[in-house]
């Protein structure tokens, strides 16, 4: 059967960018979801410019695949998550689309929980799945309280609803849109575009997606069913990989607060976020006094307030002036 013709009730993406070391393992498990006996569903891999055997892995496993559920590959050769994302977008058949990172690995019911959520919450355009971390090291002291940031997501075991006004927003891990609704709400060409080799400094195009998704009008949920492991490599619980990633995201606060705001709306939002960051920065270095560079997670959120406090001021700079 032709899947590109035939509307299917679910597509997992999974966006790969030199994904030789993880993939094996998601694919596994989604070989071996339970309960999806009645679904149709598909799986594809977009290939962000893999330079490692990604291609030689997903073509192994094509070869051994279950016809049930089939497995797809796609190269998008324009580097950057939006448009590995936009390529999944256009591919999928499957009305409901989940996102999969390339070091997420999906519980057993991951799958089906996608479905069954999509069905008795019509009104969620999209919504995130639980994400707890699978570390190869131990994290730092304190570190649930930067956890969001490597997009961990507990947030108990009942849904409940996220908070777009607040930037209370799902990860882009697990992840999961409804096509058409993507389709009206989100532009091809977002402003901040994702992780681009080693650069982060377009961290936060995931919330941008989803903010326009809230705008016109749809909820955005968790579905703590929808569990996943996030593996966690020691190089990104490295203090300075940890300060460069929140940096990056604090930079682009202003410009996600202001997404769905009128234009007079927006020097009122620039200046309580100057007002209120610098308030936290101040309260933050009198807490922690001296510890507040020593200890990772201290100095970690040091940096969030502090970029949070220039994000309006980074936002009006050409991107050629920038760090």
């Amino acid at each position: 059967m032709d899947t590109q013709t035939v509307e299917i009730d679910v597509t997992v993406a999974i966006r790969a960018y030199n994904s030789a070391t993880c993939l094996p393992e998601i694919l596994r498990r989604l070989k071996q979801q339970q309960n999806t006996s009645a679904l149709r569903w598909e799986v594809i891999v977009v290939d962000n410019n893999s330079t490692d055997s990604t291609p030689a892995i997903v073509q192994a496993f094509q070869e051994n695949w279950p016809p049930a559920f089939p497995l797809r590959y796609f190269v998008e050769k324009k580097q950057g998550a939006t448009f590995a994302r936009w390529r999944a977008i256009q591919e999928a058949s499957g009305r409901l689309i989940g996102f999969l990172d390339d070091d997420n690995l999906p519980g057993d019911r991951w799958v089906a929980a996608v479905f069954e959520f999509g069905q008795a919450y019509p009104q969620a355009g999209a919504y995130g799945s639980r994400i707890v971390g699978k570390f190869e090291s131990v994290p730092p002291p304190h570190f649930e309280r930067i956890q969001s940031f490597l997009a961990i997501k507990e947030r108990g075991d009942q849904p409940n609803q996220y908070r777009p006004q607040v930037l209370s927003l799902p990860a882009g891990a697990g992840l999961v849109v409804r096509k058409q609704v993507w389709l009206d709400c989100v532009p091809q060409t977002q402003k901040l575009q994702g992780p681009i080799s080693q650069s982060l400094a377009a961290k936060g195009e995931d919330f941008e997606a989803l903010l326009y998704i809230a705008q016109a009008g749809w909820e955005i949920w968790y579905n703590p069913n929808m569990q996943i492991e996030h593996w966690i490599s020691s190089q990104r619980l490295e203090r300075q990989y940890l300060i460069s990633l929140i940096w990056a995201v604090g930079l682009n606060i202003y410009y996600l607060r202001t997404i769905n705001a009128s234009k007079a709306q927006k020097p009122l939002i620039a200046a309580r976020l100057v007002a209120g960051n610098f308030r936290r920065l101040v309260f933050h270095i009198g807490r922690y006094r001296f510890d507040v560079f020593s200890d990772t997670v201290a100095a970690c959120e040091l940096f969030f307030f502090l970029s949070a406090l220039v994000s309006p001021f980074w936002s009006i700079l050409p991107k050629g002036e920038r760090l």
